[in-house]
């Protein structure tokens, strides 16, 4: 068996489950072995409820079990074999949390709860066969679409089809009543949110933005398209990459269609997630350049978090170490080298962080950077930026109700700013807010912070 599915702090007794057809040791020592890892966080929690407020579910259902403490008093129980990890309330409150982390930064005890909730979840999973579990059979589907690009890249393909055909809007119109019918409508409305105009809205000469970058004075990047953003968003793709150009970068596009292996993580798919990490990282080392830029805030707290994925693994631990300690946002590479200037564009936006960004890899203040590069903008950050849009990877799969009414309260708050688009950084986000903005009749458009600076050097490259 593979040290790498070996918990942090646990001892060369404590295994992981391993792959099928492998002998196997009760996964929930994982769990325990990361709780001893976390000593000093997970068994200090005072119980103080400062993670309530900040917590979506917990917000929406007042259900102290859907609230982050209760989570871990349930993760605790398990891991000391007083909870059958199979039983309705493991599965149930492990299965709802949104993976947000917006409990993290609030926690004075520091609890390390995303890495927690990883395993807690991992437990899960192998305690439930995938056909009794909450949407499992559809949530497995997708994981293993995930971990082959060619099927991945057929599957977006026919997505982009559909949505250049206009199918999501003629299925949202057309969608019968009741719950089928609500779920339908919003997964239509995400895909037809997936092509909103951007904020560019003319296709740039390339030789002559190129002409006006000049050679490149900045690092050496390898840019990560993603899988969702690189199918669904390639405007966004296509815009990190000349605004990172313009800022003196040598970019260097991975391979289309590669996944980071973070909707793995997030659902309990340890080895998906590991077989997805090494891919990343063995092509990262094959190009042999100073950073890896992601423009997918997801993507890049997963990636971030590779070091620890395989620490215990001395194969892989070091070249994992090395690869997270690469990894940038975007809007984080920008902010570093100080962004040029551009053009005046003289638009209102919301700005709503991500929570990948903003709680995961505290980097949030990056985009600020940003988003001042640009002439005569008026940024309205929403009324709450702590919270969740309630996007969060496949949950409006798993758990569209209560995605929806998390989502509901971003989006008014996205209204209440009066501002013509709203920006940020996550391709489920955008989804997720851009359907419920067409939902409920608004024309808002909703764009990646990179592509108003875009936009910016476009107006100002017309100048010239």
């Amino acid at each position: 068996m593979s040290d790498e599915t070996r918990p942090r702090g646990a001892s060369d007794t404590s295994r992981a489950a391993s792959r099928p057809g492998a002998t196997s040791v009760d996964p929930i020592d994982i769990l325990a072995g990361r709780m001893d890892a976390a000593e000093e966080g997970l068994l200090t929690c005072v119980h103080c409820g400062f993670c309530l407020p900040a917590c979506p579910t917990y917000r929406e259902l007042g259900d102290e079990a859907d609230s982050p403490r209760g989570r871990l008093h349930l993760m605790r129980a398990v891991a000391e074999r007083r909870l059958d990890p199979a039983s309705d309330a493991f599965q149930t409150h492990m299965d709802r949390c949104l993976g947000c982390r917006a409990c993290e930064p609030v926690c004075p005890s520091s609890v390390p709860y995303g890495s927690l909730l990883e395993s807690a979840r991992r437990v899960a999973r192998s305690a439930v066969p995938a056909r009794k579990r909450s949407a499992g059979r559809t949530v497995e589907v997708m994981l293993r679409l995930f971990r082959h690009p060619l099927a991945l890249r057929v599957a977006l393909s026919a997505a982009r089809l559909a949505r250049a055909l206009r199918l999501p809007t003629l299925a949202r119109r057309l969608a019968p009543g009741g719950r089928v019918g609500e779920g339908l409508r919003f997964g239509a409305a995400m895909l037809e949110a997936s092509g909103g105009r951007g904020a560019r809205p003319v296709a740039p000469d390339p030789g002559r933005t190129s002409r006006l970058a000049g050679a490149p004075v900045g690092p050496r990047v390898a840019f990560l398209p993603g899988c969702v953003q690189g199918s669904l968003f390639g405007r966004v793709v296509d815009a990190s990459d000349r605004v990172l150009t313009r800022n003196g970068c040598d970019v260097a596009r991975m391979g289309a269609g590669g996944c980071c292996g973070a909707l793995h993580a997030h659902a309990g798919d340890h080895d998906g997630s590991l077989d997805l990490a090494r891919a990343r990282i063995g092509e990262a080392e094959r190009m042999g350049v100073d950073l890896v830029v992601t423009d997918a805030a997801g993507c890049g707290a997963a990636m971030k978090e590779y070091g620890e994925w395989f620490e215990a693994n001395p194969a892989w631990a070091e070249r994992a170490a090395a690869f997270s300690s690469k990894v940038r946002d975007v809007t984080e590479v920008l902010a570093e080298l100080g962004p040029v200037p551009g053009g005046e564009l003289r638009r209102t936006v919301a700005y709503d962080p991500p929570c990948h960004l903003r709680h995961a890899q505290r980097a949030d203040g990056a985009t600020a950077t940003v988003l001042a590069a640009i002439p005569g903008l008026e940024v309205r950050t929403v009324a709450d930026p702590d919270a969740c849009c309630g996007g969060a990877g496949i949950y409006g799969v798993t758990h569209p109700e209560l995605g929806g009414a998390v989502g509901d309260r971003k989006v008014s708050e996205v209204r209440a700013t009066g501002a013509t688009c709203v920006a940020t950084g996550n391709p489920g986000c955008m989804m997720q807010i851009g359907a419920g903005l067409i939902l409920v009749g608004s024309r808002m458009d909703v764009v990646h912070p990179v592509e108003l600076l875009d936009e910016s050097y476009a107006l100002l490259d017309g100048e010239r």
